[in-house]
């Protein structure tokens, strides 16, 4: 790979609590103890649209299915598509539970018009934001086999960085999408799993007051269980799925058969009638059939996973039609009796099958749950390797598969959330005010950062870019303006839990801008350094010293300390430096770079994928200096830097965010269980900073 040039004073170091701050974000290196290099192929910049920084280098284009990690290229295809059923589908299939029945309960008079337009209304989302927008166009912008908001902000700033003056605005939009799919991600099982157990109460009327007790059980069960990672567990979620779309299948199908004049709602003119027979009231309906397509989604952001043909041979080949037989054969079913409407899915199912098609459905939702729960994990990963979060414990649950990890912290605080959501919600009906608000803001987010990407990436004409825009806008605003009148009811939960985290986020971002610049200060030229030992004398221990570091023209300040108190420096002395490509993961021959600064000193690179597991010692022992391998007994050197606001008169920010950040930089993983250091073979050298 190139070299990259310096530029210290715009990029400060990846690290707050710690100048040993592992996660190497947009152009920075991720590195301890100063400021860095950029990064070649960098993530986005600073979600701060106020930051000056300098536009991001060229992307590297590698082959997905060599580098994403999952193997999927040499797995079959029917074997993915039918994985993919269970990640990428568990979401948009289970919306049948509820979509209908919520588009009849706000006060809609159930007449065969009305049905006919919110049928209609189902089927066109599912065609323009499905069909379309994700599988036809989103998906290609996929970063090295890699979907999902994040990808595609990552993208559009190396694309349009030096071309668009807005675009540090729009990088700031891309992160705030991806702080709602916490909120997403918290109340998508909250509901799921709520819905498919109020199905007992149709078996048996009784047990009405135990539905919330035993979903809050399911729930406790489902985020135990995820320390246990979701290897096993994931090979018989294709299979149960598979088994529940084939069920939505035969019960609309049984319905159907009844009622043909239901496929009348694939005409356009049902949906355009209901709109404007009902106008205001309408954007009510809306915002309940857009639930029809959350977890849309997760097709793009799953992409890695399985690939691009999968996931569309899955959908067209299965969940579709599925989908819609089911759709339709609610709305069979509401035609042949209107007081059917609030509740039309279970009303489907013959009384013998009852309990067997409540059973499939909670593990459905289990299974829809999942997804989200593993989708937050990896989200918070990315986060943390990118520089947007402090670092947060990570654990590998699978030696095999890199896709499996477990974030505790992330785990425990998504399961508190759902329960509360229950307790305070009750019923999914109630739950579902506050549903969809997160999906519809982020799918705008996506139409509005890919029609930027195909104007400034891939040189479309704006003419043809705006009118596919115009095509997906024009639907996901009116789903947009019908969730935005739930925000009342509940719909504020989820914003404001993506506001928050968009806030801490960006706050962790500017701090440590900040305390790069403040740590540059405290360092001097590698040059600097070697006539001070010449000057004053140096006695050369033997073995081996490393110090994180990234930034080949200055001294680490570790190092500075050890010396100026000590006198000692070690013969053979290695700065280190991480950093973090917007590559999902990279070959070992492509991670260690090495050059030598004389005198004992060698530059050590270092280069992970934003989702490749951190281990600093095993890419050492790869690692050959002078002819010999990096030695185990080497000794880790660590900067740690404990953050002191700065009187108010004096700060860079105001004094809450200096407040939040230092709170941040106390709580952030420790950098020797981030980097997956040896703790008996490191050493670190304390000192408070004034940010």
């Amino acid at each position: 790979m190139s070299s990259t040039t310096d530029h210290p004073e715009s990029v400060p170091p990846d690290k707050a609590s710690d100048s040993s701050q592992a996660s190497a974000t947009e152009n920075n290196a991720t590195s301890t103890d100063s400021p860095a290099e950029p990064v070649e192929n960098a993530s986005p910049p600073p979600p701060a649209p106020t930051v000056d920084e300098a536009p991001p280098p060229s992307t590297v284009h590698v082959d997905p299915a060599k580098t994403n990690g999952h193997g999927h290229g040499h797995d079959g295809l029917l074997t993915l598509a039918i994985g993919a059923l269970g990640v990428v589908f568990g979401d948009i299939g289970t919306s049948p539970l509820y979509a209908v029945r919520e588009a009849f309960s706000h006060h809609m008079e159930v007449t065969p018009d009305n049905v006919f337009g919110v049928l209609s209304l189902i089927f066109w989302a599912l065609i323009i934001v499905i069909c379309t927008k994700y599988l036809g166009f989103v998906m290609k912008a996929d970063l090295h086999g890699e979907g999902g908001v994040l990808a595609l902000t990552v993208q559009v700033a190396n694309s349009a960085a030096s071309k668009l003056r807005a675009y540090p605005l729009l990088v700031a939009l891309g992160l705030f999408g991806t702080s709602l799919l916490y909120g997403d991600g918290m109340i998508t099982p909250a509901i799921s799993v709520l819905s498919a157990v109020e199905g007992l109460e149709f078996v048996q009327p009784a047990l009405g007051p135990y539905i919330v007790p035993i979903t809050i059980l399911i729930l406790i069960v489902l985020f135990s269980a995820q320390k246990y990672g979701t290897e096993a567990v994931g090979r018989v979620f294709g299979p149960i799925m598979l088994v529940w779309f084939s069920v939505l299948g035969l019960l609309g199908l049984n319905q159907v058969v009844h009622n043909l004049e239901v496929f009348k709602s694939v005409n356009p003119y049902w949906a355009f009638a209901f709109i404007a027979h009902h106008q205001h009231a309408a954007f009510f309906v809306l915002g309940s059939v857009f639930l029809a397509v959350t977890g849309g989604e997760a097709v793009y952001a799953d992409m890695g996973h399985f690939g691009r043909s999968p996931i569309r041979w899955a959908w067209f080949a299965l969940v579709f039609p599925c989908l819609f037989l089911n759709y339709m054969g609610q709305g069979a079913l509401i035609l042949a009796d209107p007081r059917l409407a609030s509740s039309p899915f279970y009303k489907m199912v013959p009384p013998q099958f009852l309990v067997l098609v409540v059973v499939l459905a909670t593990c459905a939702t289990v299974i829809a749950s999942q997804a989200l729960i593993s989708g937050a994990f990896s989200l918070t990963m990315q986060a943390v390797q990118m520089g947007f979060i402090p670092r947060q414990k990570v654990l590998q649950t699978s030696a095999s598969a890199k896709g499996q990890i477990y974030v505790p912290l992330v785990n425990w605080v998504l399961m508190l959330a759902c329960i509360a959501l229950v307790l305070g919600f009750k019923t999914s009906s109630n739950l579902a005010a506050a549903y969809g608000i997160a999906v519809t803001t982020t799918m705008v987010i996506d139409s509005i950062l890919f029609t930027v990407l195909t104007i400034y990436g891939w040189k479309w004409a704006p003419w043809k870019a705006m009118s596919m825009c115009f095509l997906f806008l024009s639907l996901e605003l009116l789903f947009f303006s019908g969730n935005v009148i739930k925000i009342p009811e509940g719909g504020w939960l989820p914003l404001t839990v993506g506001a928050m985290i968009y806030l801490a986020m960006s706050t962790w971002r500017r701090g440590r801008e900040i305390l790069g610049v403040e740590i540059r200060k405290r360092t001097i030229a590698f040059s600097d350094l070697i006539k001070m030992i010449e000057n004053q004398g140096a006695h050369r221990a033997p073995g081996t010293a490393i110090f994180m570091y990234g930034d080949p023209t200055r001294t680490p300040p570790a190092l500075l300390s050890n010396f100026k108190h000590n006198r000692v420096i070690h013969e053979k002395v290695l700065f280190v430096g991480v950093r973090i490509v917007d590559q999902p993961y990279l070959f070992s021959s492509q991670r260690t770079e090495v050059s030598s600064l004389g005198h004992g000193f060698h530059l050590v690179r270092l280069q992970f994928g934003f989702m490749d597991k951190l281990n600093v010692p095993d890419e050492l022992s790869r690692v050959v200096v002078d002819g010999l391998p990096v030695t185990q007994d080497a000794t880790y050197f660590l900067g740690k830097e404990t953050v002191i606001p700065r009187d108010e008169k004096y700060s860079a920010m105001p004094i809450w965010r200096e407040n939040l950040f230092a709170l941040m930089s106390r709580n952030a993983q420790d950098a020797t269980a981030f980097f997956h250091l040896p703790p008996d073979r490191v050493v670190e050298l304390g000192t408070q900073v004034e940010i």
